[in-house]
């Protein structure tokens, strides 16, 4: 009867209010509890989610491997160099790991390292080979080892020295002084007979002329790749878009071309990408939306630091910019559009500071380390 089973009735009432109560009290101080507890009318959460303040530098450096997959320690590697300035391109084989380090610490409290002889008088010449290439242009570089080194490996894991550091440096010295980063240091992986891990950037080292150094960091963007009809489409496939136009009472000229590697806010699907997410690096959220999220919507992982890409005056002005795009025409807008690079970068420095790299446009760096 009901009288028999009251007690672990009334218990089970109380314990469930129990739970209720304490949830609803861990959300009003911005702990995360299940979606079932929270109220339904809450529209902002009182989160604890830093605001990183940043600021804007000019990287002059971009390399990355060309064809990886071909590359190994006997054949050797290609590189491609993308810089805003002359340049020169140094490679280090084998250069030991402690004395790169170190080098990287006296940049910070000793001598900066702005030319190849300031890291090769770091380093101690703790490296098997090096070259030397002057960049004037984007073109591919190719590195190898000579055969009379008769090196085939590296050793076991852990190694005492990378297979290959490339430093870039400006050529020109008036150049220094214009740019807040005067030097980049890559340690490229190279698979060889021991070690068969494919070939890619371990890390690169963005130096400052003030003496710090930032960790490049990739940022997780998402791009929309959509072809332009001209560029992509049969014949058969024109004549037949023409046609459905022509019964829709519209021309071709009339038609707005879609922007390509457009970025959009995940949850809204309207809003632009401006912030990025820490630690996990995504950039996924528009300004309306950053404010929701304790956790990341793509990874959920929760979100300690975060950072805009992008001022409001930033974002005002590209907008200007965009309505101006709309009134010219077709052609010019596509080449636009595929000016536009779908990557971006982030950097860290040693220690709990984050930055941001985009390619074409600029550096976002800590405030704090100005």
């Amino acid at each position: 009867t009901l009288y028999e089973y009251s007690p672990l009735f009334y218990i089970a009432v109380v314990f469930t209010c129990f739970i209720v109560t304490t949830g609803l009290v861990l959300g009003w101080f911005g702990w995360d509890v299940p979606v079932i507890l929270r109220n339904s009318e809450e529209t902002q959460f009182n989160t604890r989610v830093f605001k990183k303040q940043m600021r804007q530098v000019k990287n002059p450096f971009g390399l990355e491997i060309t064809s990886p997959s071909s590359a190994s320690i006997t054949t050797g590697i290609t590189l491609t160099t993308d810089c805003l300035e002359d340049s020169l391109l140094t490679c280090y084989w084998g250069c030991s790991v402690q004395k790169l380090y170190e080098a990287l610490q006296k940049h910070f409290y000793c001598f900066r390292i702005n030319t190849p002889q300031a890291l090769e008088d770091a380093l101690y010449s703790e490296y098997l080979y090096q070259e030397h290439i002057k960049k004037d242009s984007k073109e591919e570089i190719y590195c190898q080892l000579p055969k009379d080194t008769k090196i085939e490996d590296f050793g076991t894991v852990p190694r005492s020295r990378y297979p290959l550091v490339a430093l870039l440096t400006l050529a020109d010295e008036d150049n220094r002084e214009i740019y807040d980063i005067i030097s980049m240091v890559s340690v490229i992986h190279i698979p060889d007979e021991t070690y068969k891990l494919s070939c890619r950037i371990l890390y690169q080292y963005l130096l400052l002329a003030q003496g710090q150094f930032h960790d490049l960091k990739q940022l997780f963007m998402s791009a929309n790749n959509n072809s332009t009809p001209s560029s992509s489409s049969s014949p058969e496939e024109k004549n037949t878009d023409r046609s459905l136009l022509e019964k829709a009472g519209l021309s071709e000229s009339e038609i707005e071309p879609p922007e390509e590697n457009s970025k959009d806010c995940v949850v809204c699907q309207n809003g632009t990408v401006n912030w990025v997410l820490l630690p996990c690096r995504h950039t996924c959220l528009c300004d309306g939306c950053v404010k929701y999220f304790q956790q990341c919507p793509m990874c959920r992982q929760f979100v300690r630091e975060s950072f805009a890409l992008c001022s409001q005056k930033e974002q005002a002005r590209e907008k200007a910019q965009s309505r101006l795009g709309r009134r010219s025409s077709p052609l010019q807008a596509r080449s636009r559009s595929r000016s536009r690079s779908p990557r971006a970068r982030s950097l860290s420095p040693p220690g709990p500071s984050w930055a941001e790299w985009s390619p074409e446009l600029a550096n976002h760096i800590p405030k704090d380390e100005q």
